[in-house]
C-alpha cells in the first residue's frame, strides 16, 4: 500500500489536486506494480507565510518577484 505525500503551499484548486493524483497514481502502478486502488495520495496544503526558503516566506519571495 503506497502512500505518497504530497506537500506544497496552498492555492491549487481540487481539479489540480485530482489531476496530479491521477498522474501520481499511474506512475507508481506503472512502475511499482500493484492497484490503484491501494495507492493513497496525500495532499499538505502549507499556508505561503508558514513556508520560509532562506530564511524569506514564500509570499515575500513572491511579492520580491512581483508575483501574487
Amino acid at each position: 500500500m503506497p502512500i505518497v505525500r504530497v506537500t506544497m503551499a496552498t492555492g491549487r484548486t481540487s481539479a489540480q489536486k485530482k489531476a496530479a493524483a491521477v498522474e501520481i497514481t499511474d506512475t507508481i502502478v506503472r512502475h511499482c506494480g500493484g492497484h490503484a486502488e491501494h495507492v493513497y495520495v496525500v495532499f499538505d496544503d502549507v499556508p505561503a507565510d508558514d513556508w520560509t526558503v532562506g530564511g524569506e516566506t514564500i509570499t515575500e519571495r513572491k511579492a520580491k518577484r512581483g508575483e501574487t
